[in-house]
Order: C-alpha cells, then structure tokens, then sequence
C-alpha cells in the first residue's frame, strides 16, 4: 500500500507574499509544516507540488534542506500540477495537504487515512465545520484524481484540486464517488483559524509558536487559544476558504 503525501506550495500570496517561506526564530513556516508531516506513521512518502515561477526556488531550497522530493508544474491548472506530482509515483492513496497550514497535525492526517481505508472510501476529508482552519486534510484514491483531471472543466476545478471529487461524492448527493467527511472528534472548533495567509495570521502564529513550540497536537494549540482572548482574536475576522469562494464567483468553463 503506497500513501503519498502532496502539499501544495507556491511563492505568490496576494494578501501575504512569500507567506510559508516567513519565518519564526531561524525556521521557515514551510519547514515547520514539512516536518510535522513526516512524523505521520501511515505516509509512505511526501513530495512538494511547487510552481514553475522565479521565486520557487526558496521553497526549492527548503525542500532539500528537509530531505523532501519536489516537482515544479503550473502556477493556475493547479489539478494539472497536483495530478503531474502524483504520477510518478503512481500511489494506491494520495493525501493532500497545503503549506498555508504550517501547524497541520500529523494524528489528524493518520486519523483521516485509517478512515479512508477502513471504509473502502474514494475521498474522505477533515469536516471544516468542526475542525479548526488549517488542520485541512484530504484523502482519496489516485483513480478519483485522475478521473478529475480528465474530465474537471471549471477553473475553479482546477485551481482548487479537488472539487470535482467532492461535489459528485456520495456525501453530497452524488453518486461518483464514495465520500465522507470526518467531524472532530473533540467538538466544534471551527472557529478556530490557525493558517497562514494574511499578516494577522503571522502574528497568531508566531504566538502560538513561540508560547507552545512546534511539536503538540492541534488540541493543545486550540487550548492555548482558548485561554489567551487577545491571540485568538488576532484573526478572527476573516471567513474560512474566501479563495475557494472568490474562484467560484468567477468561474468559467474550459473548452
């Protein structure tokens, strides 16, 4: 059984340039993200998705400094680029992660896997209305992303990776793909956001970092923020997936 990570990683942020590529005492929020990964004990093997843009050779260089193969595609065909990652490896599962979640929690990740395979699931997912913003975790079979990036039409489909797995997916309404979406087994923590992608964000971050280390569970995080208003405010403006939500608003068909 072969179980290969993907996390997507590129240098262009709009609202936080360079954002995984910030660091917190010598320590680049991309490695921090890399190495909580591979203390997962199911993943067989982790890869970079990275962009063909000037500015990907910092991420490059994180890469090798951690130890982690790379591959270089698209900047927009973003389902393009993930697809390309995952076929030289040809894997029975593909996990997929994003780097804009540099405290992704290596439990989470085997909790959604052993989920996937224990009920013979094409695509389980961490359930974004219980789960803390950036514990974001998908797990689906090679097959269901292969079928997407054969037949997924709409930008926002291939800007976003997976969308056309879970919309024709069992858990909403369709009959494609057999799905699921895991509820935190803690309860209700979405209000909690502890990804990167504006400057309120870094700060939250780093508070958490530099109170807490980068080596707990997610649980011990959402507590520390339970207990410390000021941090947890920081960023508790902001609504969860505004990217997916912008790409939809501008959608269009690809002939």
């Amino acid at each position: 059984m072969k179980i290969l990570a993907i996390t997507q990683a590129r240098y262009g942020s709009t609202r936080l340039p360079a954002k995984i590529l910030k660091e917190i005492d010598g320590q680049t929020l991309l490695e921090i993200h890399l190495r909580r990964i591979l203390r997962s004990s199911l993943v067989s093997k982790l890869k970079i998705a990275t962009t063909d843009e000037e500015g990907s050779r910092y991420i490059i260089d994180v890469a090798r400094k951690v130890g982690v193969e790379y591959f270089q595609g698209s900047v927009d065909d973003v389902l393009k680029r993930f697809y390309d990652t995952a076929l030289e490896e040809r894997p029975d599962y593909v996990v997929r992660l994003t780097s804009d979640c540099p405290l992704i929690d290596p439990e989470v990740i085997d909790g959604v896997i052993r989920y996937t395979l224990a009920h013979d699931c094409d695509y389980v997912s961490t359930d974004p209305q219980s789960y803390p913003d950036g514990l974001d975790t998908e797990v689906f079979r090679f097959e269901a992303l292969e079928r997407a990036y054969k037949e997924a039409k709409l930008t926002s489909e291939r800007e976003h990776v997976t969308p056309y797995i879970w919309k024709n997916g069992t858990a909403k309404g369709g009959n494609m793909f057999k799905t699921h979406y895991v509820r935190c087994p803690e309860g209700d923590f979405s209000s909690y956001r502890i990804t990167i992608d504006t400057p309120e964000d870094f700060e939250l971050i780093s508070a958490l970092v530099r109170a807490e280390g980068t080596s707990l569970g997610w649980k011990q995080y959402a507590d520390y923020l339970a207990g410390h208003g000021e941090v947890f405010a920081l960023n508790s403006m902001y609504e969860r997936n505004e990217g997916y939500a912008e790409s939809v608003k501008n959608d269009k068909k690809i002939e």
